[in-house]
């Protein structure tokens, strides 16, 4: 049985730590760039890249081969640890669940939120209330406002939250928009955001 998400007290218990990414027009090469920089103990990773179904799995493979992390597409109840990175497969939201000292993965299939199945905003707000202060949100490349709130969210709970940069941005719609509203905490170029998550992390 998890325990109640938003007890903040519960959340000081562990000490795993969650990156959640969320990117759109532009952000398979961004998360390329990405989590190739990123080392085999780089903490655990969920991403939703705005891809039709059955796309995904094929992009989580190729990242895998050229990753020093493990990247799969996600499944109900996967594990979200140190050198693993989760995928949301196309048509279904990814969430942050809490399980005992460990995060896990949960998928569902509900309304579009944001125009979007899977939704970074959906992502984002799940870890706000699961993770708290043990998580990062990063918002990469993309066309729209998908994440904008649920990154607010996760700012206010504590999270630690990045953007990427205009200049690196092939469509500066997201970050900007989460910018915009204060959720960001701070903004990056792209090659230097892999870095910021291993200084969080440690």
């Amino acid at each position: 049985m998890a325990a109640p998400p938003a007890a903040a007290s519960v959340i000081r218990q562990t000490t795993h730590k969650v990156v959640v990414i969320g990117a759109s027009t532009g952000g398979t090469e961004a998360l390329r760039v990405l989590l190739e920089a990123l080392p085999p103990d780089a903490p655990g990773i969920a991403i939703v890249q705005h891809m039709p179904e059955y796309f995904t799995n094929q992009f989580a493979q190729r990242l895998d081969q050229t990753c020093r992390l493990e990247v799969k597409e996600a499944t109900a109840d996967d594990r979200i640890v140190s050198g693993r990175a989760l995928v949301a497969p196309g048509n279904h939201h990814l969430q942050v669940r809490r399980s005992g000292a460990l995060y896990v993965a949960e998928l569902w299939d509900g309304p579009r939120v944001t125009r979007h199945r899977p939704s970074v905003d959906v992502l984002f707000k799940s870890a706000a209330l699961a993770c708290g202060p043990n998580a990062m949100a990063v918002i990469l490349t993309g066309m729209g406002d998908d994440g904008s709130e649920g990154m607010l969210e996760m700012k206010k709970a504590g999270a630690f939250t990045v953007a990427q940069d205009q200049a690196t941005s092939v469509v500066f719609g997201m970050p900007k928009e989460a910018i915009a509203i204060g959720a960001v905490e701070e903004v990056l170029p792209l090659e230097r955001i892999a870095a910021a998550i291993m200084r969080w992390a440690r």
